[in-house]
């Protein structure tokens, strides 16, 4: 049995490197996963914190994250196919330039 330190320890590293990812890159996709990397690191850390209560509501918030997640990434991916026709670039200092 994995202590709940070492889960959420786990969780911490991934969620600070998402964070780093979604700060510092200017690509688009790039950033998109570290916010994929920062919500599966949330999702680590209710499973753990249910699974040491015993309690399954942890498991239902874990669902509600996936779900947000992926229209978080529908509507992300929809941003880019139109930033990607228009510039021909991923680069977010150009999505400015979708405005008319």
């Amino acid at each position: 049995m994995v202590p709940i330190e070492h889960a959420i320890g786990l969780s911490a590293i991934l969620f600070a490197i998402g964070a780093i990812g979604a700060v510092t890159r200017r690509n688009l996709i790039v950033i998109l996963m570290s916010i994929e990397l920062m919500l599966n690191a949330v999702n680590l850390a209710l499973v753990a914190f249910a699974r040491q209560w015993g309690d399954h509501t942890g498991h239902v918030f874990v669902l509600m994250v996936i779900v947000v997640a992926a229209a978080e990434v529908a509507v992300g991916l929809g941003i880019l196919i139109s930033l990607f026709r228009n510039r021909d670039s991923v680069n977010v200092d150009d999505v400015s330039l979708l405005k008319w």
